[in-house]
């Protein structure tokens, strides 16, 4: 009897093992696409000739190829509606923002790597859940660029064939010629912008996995050390993030509120005739740049929502298991492994984090009969960790400003008062 035992042990070991390293090679795989997507657009900068190569492939595709465009299409009335003009504004803006993303990015993955980056091996050869997390995020770092890069994409070739159509020059080819190569310096751009975006987006996104998590881990039978620790370790991995990634944040928030202002003046304080062949791109930059702002700000909230619920979700773990404990003791209930399911019914707990970004309820499964029953945790050591916990909440900050939900409303009321200050410096109505 021991020996068919001892192989269905030895048979279920192996069985584990191999549905570890499979997981453990989809992981990789994962990895590896991302960072060969990374490595193609010049963010993998590991070496003097990969960091010359990607700037160069910066300057000539980014740079130079789009103001030669610009500057051979010239037309009889591109002077009369700014069309040059618009459209460099437009060009500066896009080019300083490719350049803040590809320098900040490439400095954190020349510095750290990809999977520090990510943290990614601060789980390695834990359980299959958070590596199935991992790649369903990294996953969703393509999905989150196909999403918004290919409308615009369809949006800004619509606008260049209008134009095109518009300016008829005498050879057809050079128009096609005009057309592609403001593509190509657009999209490049664009993907340079939002895979930084998206970047960030991830980071956030996998620590997020881990808060979640976090309650239940308080359904183990463990001590309040255990808890205290991995709380700790979360918050610290919280911290790095944002010390890694807030002057990135901070330049590109700056960038696109600069220009997003300029395009409200020269769209307001224009007088000529405002069209779709000199303002379109103004449409199609705004959108882009305003998601990367979106992707940057959502991620950044939804890190420090998550990181300031642990609180929630901590207290409401200890009020359960004392309040359930003390009345087991009074009804004679033994604490000793003794069945509670009479005196304490099974049912989960819901931690409503008040989405407002279609983000689901998670919960949290009450503690266990094990851990009611633990003389590990005592009440002063629960309640020790509660306040521990309360008062180090954590978020993403940016030089000591918490990016939660209170602050993001603050910014977008500041915005807004702004451009009703530039609308009403700009716009005049006058009655005869």
């Amino acid at each position: 009897m021991a020996a068919p035992q001892a192989r269905r042990t030895e048979d279920s070991t192996s069985i584990r093992v191999a549905l570890i390293d499979e997981a453990d090679t989809q992981l990789d795989k994962s990895l590896h696409r991302l960072e060969s997507f990374l490595r193609f657009f010049g963010f993998c900068q590991y070496s003097p000739v990969s960091t010359i190569l990607s700037w160069l492939a910066y300057a000539v595709i980014g740079v130079a190829l789009p103001v030669i465009a610009i500057r051979f299409s010239y037309c009889s009335n591109c002077e009369k509606y700014q069309i040059r003009v618009f459209e460099l504004e437009i060009l500066t803006s896009q080019l300083i923002l490719a350049a803040i993303s590809l320098l900040c990015i490439s400095h954190n993955l020349r510095k750290y790597g990809l999977r520090n980056t990510l943290f990614v091996d601060r789980y390695h050869g834990h359980t299959i859940q958070f590596r199935d997390e991992y790649i369903k995020k990294i996953n969703g770092f393509f999905r989150v660029l196909i999403v918004w890069i290919l409308p615009c994409f369809l949006l800004k070739t619509a606008r260049e064939v209008v134009r095109v159509i518009y300016l008829r020059h005498d050879l057809w080819w050079h128009s096609v010629i005009l057309v592609l190569a403001l593509l190509v310096s657009w999209t490049y751009s664009i993907i340079i912008y939002l895979s930084g975006t998206a970047l960030f987006n991830l980071a956030c996104n996998m620590q997020a996995i881990h808060f979640e998590n976090y309650g239940k881990l308080l359904e183990r039978d463990l001590d309040v050390s255990v808890y205290i620790e991995e709380h700790t370790r979360l918050t610290h991995y919280l911290s790095k993030i944002s010390h890694r990634f807030r002057i990135f944040l901070l330049l590109e928030f700056l960038v696109v509120t600069a220009s997003q202002f300029i395009s409200l003046l020269q769209t307001t304080g224009n007088v000529g005739i405002l069209n779709i062949i000199n303002a379109g791109d103004f449409v199609v930059c705004s959108i882009v740049e305003v998601v990367g702002i979106i992707l940057c700000l959502h991620a950044a909230a939804k890190i420090s929502h998550r990181a300031q619920g642990v609180g929630s979700v901590a207290s409401r773990w200890h009020a359960f298991v004392t309040s359930f404990s003390n009345d087991a003791s009074q009804m004679g209930t033994p604490t000793n492994g003794g069945n509670l399911e009479p005196a304490y019914p099974t049912c989960a707990l819901p931690i409503s984090y008040s989405e407002s970004d279609l983000e689901s309820v998670d919960y949290v499964p009450m503690p266990t009969n094990t851990q009611l029953a633990s003389h590990a945790s005592s009440y002063h050591k629960r309640q020790a960790f509660v306040s521990y916990v309360q008062s180090n909440l954590g978020g993403f900050s940016v030089f000591g400003w918490t990016i939660d939900r209170m602050l993001v409303n603050t910014i977008f009321f500041i915005e807004l008062s702004l451009v009703f200050f530039v609308l009403g410096k700009t716009i005049t109505i006058t009655t005869k």
